[in-house]
């Protein structure tokens, strides 16, 4: 027998890896999941030009200049017009709430100024939190208004041969006037930190007092399933706490990223977001037999969270079945309430449904790890 070498001996072991990795399931699906999502999200999902983005129309009049000028924004892909008509009170409400991305306001003697031979102007304001989503429909603007203004005119021959433009489009970006990236994406990484680090050290809450062989203890003491989860769940709130302060601080005091709302919503905010990430950090913990696969589970969630939030890529870019995905991510709510309070100066009430979608997700983690906690270790 070869000592150094034996195809006989490798074939056993060989065999002995192929039948541990059958009976870890959990890591042999980590190996085809992620490559699958990966595949798909970059493949379907991501967008870094989004179209078809939600607009608003405030205009006193439906004159034929007005339905030529929403035709011709409509016709470069970049808008879509689902409120029509509104005043500007709701417009405004619409846009701080994240509704609609754009507003377009077309003045009342719009249509007398046109006639007359004027110059006349209109207004879009753009939510400029994230610039690359404004960016890609302001840039030929004034060119396709003005082009449908003259067609309407049927002076478009004449105007081309003098260079002369018929009207005036005034672009106002909104909470990010400079368009600076740090301002989007600095708030949207205070969400990313806190997930990745809270779901991952509380996933292995469990599943390293079962690897340590303590766990008999643990289940021994006379502890409710509740008070184990409270106690293992809560330490971390401490460490969520000490990381929200070095990243708004870095925010303020690095990035110069403003700041227009309340802190103590801020704070709730994101004290409702931890709880809701440990919880599910604890879920986790109980499915996973080991730390390692704890660690797979928590990336296998943390990868789609973080490309279908809306934190790498504008979240109006992806299609429509990406954006349905996306809203059962918790970063995705706490992206969008981070970025109103801080920007936007947002209060309660323009935030309250995304608050509300992280209060549900904490509550269906907590009913989670409750119903898969076991009293024994069989």
């Amino acid at each position: 027998m070869n000592r150094f070498f034996s195809l006989h001996r490798l074939a056993a072991i060989l065999a002995k890896e192929a039948i541990q990795m059958r009976r870890d399931r959990i890591t042999f699906a980590m190996m085809l999941g992620i490559p699958l999502i990966q595949l798909v999200l970059f493949g379907f999902a991501i967008n870094t030009d989004p179209k078809g983005l939600p607009s608003a129309l405030v205009a006193a009049s439906q004159d034929r200049f007005t339905r030529a000028m929403v035709s011709a924004l409509e016709l470069t892909g970049y808008y879509r017009f689902r409120h029509v008509g509104i005043s500007a009170g709701e417009a405004e409400t619409l846009i701080e709430r994240g509704d609609v991305s754009f507003v377009v306001t077309i003045p009342s003697d719009f249509a007398e100024r046109v006639e007359r031979g004027d110059r006349p102007q209109i207004l879009i304001e753009a939510d400029a939190t994230d610039p690359s989503v404004a960016s890609g429909a302001i840039s030929t603007l004034e060119t396709v208004v003005s082009g449908a203004l003259l067609r309407e005119l049927g002076t478009e021959a004449e105007s081309a041969r003098s260079k002369a433009s018929a009207m005036q489009v005034i672009v106002h970006r909104r909470y990010n006037p400079e368009g600076v990236t740090q301002y989007n994406i600095v708030p949207g990484l205070l969400g990313v930190i806190l997930q990745l680090t809270m779901v991952m050290m509380t996933s292995m809450a469990l599943t390293r007092e079962t690897e340590r062989g303590t766990m008999e203890n643990l289940l021994a003491m006379p502890a409710s399933p509740v008070e184990i989860m409270l106690g293992k769940v809560l330490p971390y709130l401490i460490v969520g706490a000490v990381q929200v302060v070095v990243v708004l601080s870095a925010a303020k005091l690095i990035f110069g990223v403003p700041f227009f709302g309340s802190m103590v919503l801020l704070l709730c905010s994101i004290l409702l977001f931890v709880l809701a990430l440990v919880l599910l950090g604890y879920t986790i913990s109980t499915i996973s037999r080991n730390q390692m696969q704890a660690m797979q589970l928590t990336f296998f969630f943390f990868l789609p969270s973080l490309l279908l939030s809306g934190f790498m890529f504008p979240f109006r870019g992806m299609p429509g079945w990406a954006q349905v995905l996306g809203e059962v991510f918790p970063l995705t709510h706490f992206l969008r309430v981070v970025r109103a309070i801080m920007l936007k100066g947002a209060a309660y009430p323009i935030i309250s449904a995304e608050i509300a979608a992280l209060a549900a997700f904490a509550l269906i983690f907590a009913l989670l790890a409750l119903l898969r906690f076991r009293r024994t270790l069989d």
